[in-house]
């Protein structure tokens, strides 16, 4: 008898690797060519700002909170800020989750209305507002913070849907009835801390929105932090590029604090349930 070799089969690990390897370097260039989209703008932001007749200097920033109504304008926003963001939140938190909750089959055309702010032109949005809105309230800044929650409902109704998509809803709410909690204890009890990070994303966004809103505000007569960095480039340019250079990489700080507390949260050593 004849005895027949089988030949072995040749592993595939290598041609594996390679794409592997092709891959990880085409994520690296991505990366890179990103990262060099975003920094070189701002690197260029940052000499502009740091140029002075004796050669360059960061003084310009020490020097931000002494300017002329800096601290006047920057309050302003900050109020509007914190207003805009409790009006936000306590519209917007019950109603998305009642939407998911109680009426599923209207989410998408829930979704399609809170997507009109951003349809509508800002200026459309604040010359109708001025043509309808009581005179007590336009003598105050508050009506900012009204059409601010009006036009930060899609940012924030996003978030909170993306946190409540990621949820058992039903589930957590049946439990927590069924061990007689009512609905108030339930949504601060066991709702909102699981909302957490989709709570912080619509508080930043919202804030970013307010503070670097220019349009509504210019045309209402207020001189919130953007309208003074556009009123005071035309004095000094380089002080209204370090203030805006500094608001940008607020933000994105911000942003970076969310996906690390998110990040602690979801960890399974972090102690948290």
């Amino acid at each position: 008898m004849v005895a027949l070799s089988v030949p072995e089969a040749v592993p595939a690990r290598p041609a594996r690797r390679r794409r592997s390897t092709g891959a990880s370097w085409l994520r690296w260039v991505v990366l890179v060519l990103t990262g060099l989209y975003f920094l070189v703008p701002l690197y260029a932001a940052l000499d502009f700002a740091v140029q002075t007749p004796d050669g360059p200097s960061l003084q310009v920033f020490g020097g931000i909170p002494g300017q002329a109504g800096f601290l006047d304008a920057f309050g302003l926003s900050l109020t509007l800020a914190l207003v805009t963001t409790v009006i936000t939140l306590v519209l917007m938190v019950p109603t998305a989750i009642y939407v998911h909750l109680r009426l599923p089959r209207v989410q998408r055309l829930f979704e399609g209305i809170t997507i009109l702010p951003i349809v509508i032109p800002p200026v459309v949005l604040i010359v109708g507002v001025l043509q309808v809105a009581p005179g007590e309230l336009k003598g105050t800044p508050m009506l900012l913070a009204l059409v601010y929650a009006v036009l930060a409902m899609p940012f924030a109704y996003r978030s909170l849907d993306s946190g409540l998509r990621a949820l058992s809803l039903t589930t957590l709410v049946e439990a927590s009835r069924s061990l007689g909690a009512g609905w108030t204890t339930t949504l601060f009890r066991v709702l909102l801390p699981n909302l957490r990070s989709a709570l912080l994303s619509a508080t930043v966004l919202t804030v970013a929105l307010v503070l670097g809103e220019y349009t509504m505000a210019s045309l209402d007569q207020y001189e919130t932090f953007p309208v003074w960095v556009v009123v005071f480039d035309q004095d000094n340019a380089h002080v209204s590029v370090a203030v805006s250079l500094l608001a940008l990489i607020g933000t994105w700080i911000l942003l970076l604090l969310i996906s690390l507390i998110d990040r602690r949260r979801r960890s399974p050593n972090s102690g948290e349930s």
